[in-house]
């Protein structure tokens, strides 16, 4: 991609691909993603949850499965990184090109909130197929060795899923995953905008790294919980089975009504731990690496 001319000087657009950190990255959360899942199908349909905590479920998982069980799923999460990642990043940086002005002007805070919202339902849209593999490898281990799918590894399983059930069924759950790509990106930055605000007005704060911490963990704390009603939603879809033909779930309102009528209003919010441990720090990584750039275009653009 080219460069995008701001006052001053030349701003790379982010390139449309999945970067080594991004799929490092992967490694390290994705027991996180298997705990998170596992967390939020316990007591499905009015059973005896499975898991009382995450500790529980994590020290349960090392115990039945061994430390490979606690990477189940790796190989769909790293396929999900790399297509998700990629159109985020490539419809980002496409639109972000159209949308600057002729002086070089970047677009302003809410077009990029737009873009942001917009290139994140498209992402997911396209990683649709993996995330329905991760989920589904990722709660293989918690049913009875007979009822298990018993993907060798993503690739097998989108195969095999084509094959058995369609290929309708690798996009099973898109409306939600989309929607929760959305509510993410318009969580984050609401929150934080708003956080960062109140902590300056306290009189406690002064606009430094700090302040852009704490605000971040705010953010990611509000934008988890904003997010994992719509995410329990795409994962009881994407793992559910045909039963007599028909679904478990018609779509994630079934879903949410569900849940909230055989295991409690609070259960929508299963999974909160690993879920803020996964987004808490990409949201703190975000907006301080954010906020210093604003910072030295501000020093040495703007004021030159």
């Amino acid at each position: 991609m080219g460069l995008l001319c701001v006052r001053g000087g030349p701003q790379r657009a982010p390139r449309p691909m999945a970067r080594p950190q991004h799929m490092a990255a992967t490694v390290f959360v994705q027991p996180l993603d298997l705990v998170k899942n596992r967390m939020q199908l316990s007591g499905e349909g009015a059973k005896t949850k499975e898991y009382k905590t995450s500790f529980h479920a994590v020290g349960s998982i090392l115990r039945k499965e061994g430390v490979r069980g606690i990477y189940t799923g790796l190989s769909a999460g790293l396929l999900r990184q790399a297509t998700y990642t990629t159109t985020r990043l490539g419809i980002y940086t496409i639109l972000f090109e159209k949308l600057t002005g002729e002086d070089g002007r970047p677009p302003n805070f809410f077009v990029k909130a737009l873009i942001g919202m917009t290139a994140g339902a498209v992402g997911a849209f396209v990683g649709t197929p993996a995330e329905v593999a991760l989920i589904r490898m990722t709660a293989d281990g918690r049913l009875p060795p007979d009822q298990r799918r018993g993907y060798a590894n993503v690739f097998n399983a989108l195969l095999r899923i084509t094959r058995e059930e369609g290929v309708p069924t690798l996009w099973r759950g898109c409306v939600p995953t989309m929607a929760r790509a959305v509510v993410v990106n318009a969580a984050q930055l609401a929150s934080y905008s708003q956080s960062k605000q109140f902590l300056l007005d306290s009189g406690y704060f002064r606009d430094n790294i700090f302040c852009h911490f704490c605000a971040s963990m705010i953010s990611g704390l509000v934008t988890t919980a904003a997010s994992m009603p719509v995410d329990i939603a795409k994962t009881r879809i994407q793992n559910m089975r045909m039963i007599d033909g028909k679904p478990e779930y018609r779509n994630g309102l079934d879903v949410l009504m569900k849940v909230v009528r055989h295991e409690g209003f609070f259960s929508l919010w299963k999974g909160f731990t690993p879920y803020y441990a996964r987004l808490g720090p990409h949201t703190v990584l975000t907006f301080i690496f954010l906020e210093q750039m604003n910072k030295f275009y501000r020093k040495f653009f703007l004021s030159a």
